[in-house]
């Protein structure tokens, strides 16, 4: 059950990026958030220039520059001097309270400086001769009156924000798992059913918990697969019954015809036209003879009612035998057969069935020698590769075309027919080895030969010590 680890997985992962991510959107806004306050922390800067701007002019007034008197203006701040010697107000702007005193103590030069005038908050700032005091409206500045951390809290800070982190994460941690606790216990039986499904097998997954509904539609995707893998077993046991009743049938009334057939072709008393009609009746009896046998051989193949015995061969010593009986029934060298696998390699060993491995090679040199009436050289190769053993069949034929070979290799469909539909071409022959050579997990290729023909390439897994 990996699917629930990584589930699980998936899920811690999201929780943690989701705190660090929040966390530091966290941190963005506190960033921003000042950044958008700093014009507001600037009346200590503001009264600090405004006190090195101010000047005392030669009749012993005061003036102040237009730019920071725009300042001044723009931000409703009022200003005072108060001259260091009197403790009086020497200089003050238009705007002045009328509750603002102008006179103080030193007391009321250390309550200023860190609080409130009648609640305007002040900001102070040294003059030449004396104390400028900006003083903002009541509610625009909040000002910390007790200034003072203890040494500990501030030394231990780095400490306290780690410690707060971390408690934060478990407690985060523990609120995720609990509130999906039920749900990771639905998953679990969820994901095991699912797993189940492609096995063929019955799944029955209880309905209950959060995921109720999709536990609902598993039960009934496994009673509808379950059905229909019913319906095609009786359907591929219907098929496989017929073809054998139907080729048990044909057997018996086939053999009659052959036996009535060959009796009038070795009839001398007959015109020799009749002669040549009842042998062409018992080469296409033969035919269907052949056709019948693969058929039956087909369907085994397929529903693996063929048993496979596989032991321990010499391909080479298979294919030899398979290439002199041929040759022995030549008679008329009409397919001469030539033999180009190296004389030193005398052995490859496989685990095969002989008796489909001789019908695999059989049905391919048959092949060449059915399609090809006018005859044709026959070229046997084998190749021991590494791990696999290569045995090649091809011929200088007519061979067969682009859309052919295309079709062949990779349409599941055995009927390849050419333009003369009363014949078909490299048909169930080819698929019987196909299926033979999947019974030894090894594979069939098709192409043009080097000899400008057909070529069929049956590739087989080798034992690699022996």
């Amino acid at each position: 059950m990996k699917s629930v680890p990584k589930l699980i997985r998936r899920f811690l992962g999201i929780m943690l990026l989701s705190t660090v991510l929040l966390l530091i959107l966290n941190f963005i806004l506190l960033v921003v958030v000042t950044a958008s306050q700093a014009p507001n922390g600037y009346p200590w800067i503001t009264a600090g220039e405004t006190s090195q701007a101010l000047r005392q002019t030669e009749s012993g007034s005061y003036e102040l520059p237009d730019a920071i008197a725009s300042e001044l203006e723009e931000s409703h701040a009022w200003a005072i001097l108060i001259d260091n010697e009197t403790m009086q107000v020497v200089w003050q702007t238009d705007n002045l309270p009328q509750t603002v005193p102008l006179s103080y103590s030193i007391s009321d030069i250390a309550n200023l400086t860190r609080g409130y005038i009648d609640g305007y908050p002040t900001f102070t700032g040294e003059a030449e001769n004396g104390l400028v005091v900006l003083g903002y409206p009541k509610d625009s500045f909040w000002k910390h009156m007790w200034p003072s951390w203890d040494y500990d809290l501030i030394a231990n800070l780095p400490k306290t924000v780690l410690s707060v982190f971390v408690i934060n994460i478990v407690f985060i941690f523990i609120i995720y798992c609990f509130a999906n606790f039920g749900l990771l216990k639905s998953v679990k039986p969820i994901v095991s059913g699912i797993q189940r499904l492609p096995t063929k097998e019955a799944v029955t997954v209880r309905e209950r918990g959060l995921l109720s509904e999709l536990a609902a539609s598993i039960n009934k995707t496994s009673e509808i697969l379950q059905s229909q893998s019913r319906q095609l077993q009786k359907k591929e046991n219907a098929r496989a019954n017929w073809i054998a009743g139907v080729s048990h049938d044909i057997r018996t009334p086939l053999s009659m015809v052959m036996g009535y057939a060959g009796q009038l072709e070795n009839d001398k008393r007959l015109p020799e036209e009749d002669r040549q009609k009842a042998t062409v009746i018992v080469k296409q009896s033969k035919r269907m003879r052949n056709l019948i046998n693969n058929l039956n051989l087909a369907s085994k193949l397929e529903y693996n009612m063929q048993p496979v015995r596989m032991e321990k061969q010499n391909v080479i010593a298979i294919v030899r035998q398979i290439v002199v009986d041929f040759i022995n029934m030549d008679i008329e060298d009409k397919y001469p057969i030539n033999w180009e696998t190296d004389e030193a390699q005398s052995v490859c060993f496989a685990e095969v069935d002989k008796d489909l491995l001789k019908r695999a090679v059989t049905n391919l040199i048959q092949n060449s020698i059915n399609h090809n009436e006018g005859g044709c050289h026959i070229y046997i190769r084998i190749m021991k590769e590494e791990e696999r053993c290569a045995i090649i069949v091809s011929d200088d034929g007519t061979g067969a075309t682009d859309v052919q070979i295309e079709c062949l290799n990779n349409s599941p469909h055995y009927m390849v027919c050419d333009e003369n539909t009363l014949e078909q071409r490299h048909g169930l022959g080819l698929l019987i080895v196909k299926q033979i050579m999947e019974a030894h997990h090894g594979w069939l290729t098709i192409d043009h030969s080097q000899y400008g023909g057909f070529q069929a390439v049956l590739y087989l897994p080798v034992i690699r010590n022996y």
